[in-house]
């Protein structure tokens, strides 16, 4: 866990190399194997076929509906269906779509329209604590606002509370924002209600905002789903002051270019942020709003898809388990494998990965903060976005790679 303080000036300077770009610059010279077809699982892009009705909302719409500028919250059919999917899958929650949902450009617009807004009246010295590792957004948001940072560690497999309470009293005094992953980027793990009882409790003592991010809260791999925070809230007889809620269709409905989100809970913070995204232009275009209504109202896309995800893990896991220490996640589509056993470094096993097998991951140090003394190394990130086919093809390079490398090891032993 670490501390560190932004200049005044100099922010974009100061701002980490998005982990995308990282990557693209490690693998600028790196060429693929030869006669094998790439396998990408490096970026979290969801590939499975998009839900008809979004293609049949947006044929419908008039072109006239291009000739007014779009509401900076969206419109109230969206807002009632973005509302109406909140009360069926979170209940005993209930969110009023007047003014406790605002609809936005995907959830990294809302992230930084929501961070701006929570810090307008914070000093330099405030802090915002984070996941490590975790989404590059909440980091980058905060370097950008000229505020510190505090990096909570996020590997811990408990999901109890217990990484809340780990940071220190007095960062916690000084908090403005917290944000919470669930389920969390990599590892995939979900908050249960004793560790939403803990934050809430630590919100209500210091006054800091909850900003929680839950991208993946319908690609799980149990029966049950993901425990979110509004309905934490709802179970725990509270309201939603100081807790906002982000997500997405871009997982749940593999729609990631439509750019469809929303925030939703405390009704002030929410009327704060439209003031802010009425200057700086977060209104949704039309037809992906109506795009978008289509989405919302249909569960039978989202549970064709939960499926395909759940055949890759049963099928993929055990293979690539076989080679790396890879724990099964509870939610989300990423693995967080352990590649210490191999000797090599993130970046190093990154780029023979793809040398020798064709076979693209991201390195777990692009997913650490900036901030911490000790990046996270010999970690790699694999999202199982491809079909199943080609997921197991991918599995079984990097089986026949690790094993390569354990070969080579041995030799080299006996040699020596």
């Amino acid at each position: 866990m670490t501390a560190a303080q932004a200049p005044a000036s100099g922010l974009l300077e100061r701002l980490p190399t998005y982990p995308i770009q990282r990557l693209t610059a490690l693998m600028a010279d790196v060429p693929p194997a030869p006669g094998l077809a790439p396998i990408f699982f490096s970026v979290g892009e969801p590939r499975h076929a998009p839900p008809a009705a979004v293609a049949e909302a947006m044929g419908q719409c008039a072109p006239g509906s291009l000739g007014a500028y779009p509401s900076v919250v969206g419109s109230p059919a969206l807002r009632e269906a973005i509302s109406g999917w909140l009360g069926r899958r979170f209940a005993p929650a209930t969110v009023d779509p007047g003014c406790e949902v605002q609809v936005v450009n995907g959830t990294r617009e809302g992230l930084f329209s929501l961070t701006r807004t929570v810090l307008d009246s914070s000093g330099p010295d405030a802090y915002v604590v984070y996941p490590n590792p975790g989404y590059a957004i909440y980091e980058g948001a905060t370097v950008l606002n000229g505020v510190k940072s505090w990096a909570y560690d996020s590997t811990t497999t408990s999901r109890h509370g217990e990484v809340f309470l780990s940071v220190p009293e007095h960062v916690w005094a000084r908090t403005a924002l917290l944000f919470v992953c669930s389920p969390d980027n990599p590892m995939g793990g979900v908050q249960q209600l004793q560790a939403w009882r803990t934050v809430f409790e630590l919100s209500d003592r210091h006054g800091f905002t909850v900003v929680v991010d839950e991208c993946y809260s319908e690609i799980y791999t149990g029966e049950e789903p993901p425990l979110g925070a509004l309905q934490a809230a709802a179970m725990l007889g509270r309201n939603f002051d100081r807790l906002v809620v982000l997500s997405s269709l871009s997982k749940r409905s593999n729609v990631p270019g439509l750019r469809s989100g929303f925030m939703a809970g405390d009704r002030a913070i929410l009327a704060k942020a439209a003031r802010l995204r009425a200057y700086n232009g977060g209104g949704m275009n039309q037809v992906v709003d109506a795009a978008s209504v289509a989405a919302w109202n249909d569960e039978t896309h989202v549970h064709a898809s939960r499926e395909k995800y759940r055949e890759k893990y049963r099928f993929v896991i055990p293979l690539m388990q076989r080679s790396l220490d890879i724990p099964t996640p509870d939610a989300g589509f990423f693995l967080w494998a352990d590649v210490s056993r191999t000797g090599l470094s993130d970046e190093e096993f990154t780029k023979q990965l793809f040398m020798q097998q064709s076979v693209l991951v991201m390195p777990g140090s692009y997913l650490s903060s900036a901030f911490s003394p000790e990046p996270i190394r010999q970690r790699v990130r694999i999202a199982l976005v491809a079909n199943l086919e080609e997921c197991r093809e991918g599995a079984r390079r990097l089986q026949a790679f690790v094993e390569s490398l354990e070969s080579a090891q041995q030799l080299n032993g006996t040699t020596a």
